[in-house]
């Protein structure tokens, strides 16, 4: 069986994924795999004459920041900044971790908590004294 195609063949489309994440979508916005990315920070480094990880590690470092599992320490904040070439406050890192704002929520509901049964409290002694 043979295909004929007439015209040009259409190029395939490369569909780049990354986490809804400030991070995620700079990379997505350069055109950029995470191989490709890593390999920019990898080349940058070596400019700098930094030491980092190695690419295959550094791949699942990427991908953890991206989707926010952890965060980059200043080094690897410094080199994705110069490698999207943007702010560090454009790629989140301006913003608390996900577990500091959970342990913040979980404070003020526990506080809420305190305070409803503390005015709870209050209006039955008020109701008390008026029956």
């Amino acid at each position: 069986m043979t295909v004929t195609v007439e015209g040009p063949a259409p190029q395939q489309p490369q569909t780049l994924r990354a986490a809804d994440t400030p991070l995620g979508r700079a990379r997505v916005a350069r055109g950029w795999s995470q191989e490709k990315a890593v390999r920019a920070l990898v080349l940058l480094a070596d400019a700098w004459d930094w030491q980092i990880a190695a690419e295959s590690s550094l791949k699942v470092q990427l991908s953890r920041w991206e989707h926010g599992g952890s965060r980059p320490n200043e080094t690897y904040r410094a080199l994705l900044c110069a490698a999207y070439q943007t702010t560090p406050e454009a790629l989140g890192f301006d913003r608390p971790r996900q577990s500091q704002t959970v342990k913040s929520l979980r404070e003020r509901v526990n506080a809420l908590e305190a305070l409803v049964e503390s005015l709870t409290g209050a209006l039955s002694a008020v109701q008390g004294v008026q029956a």
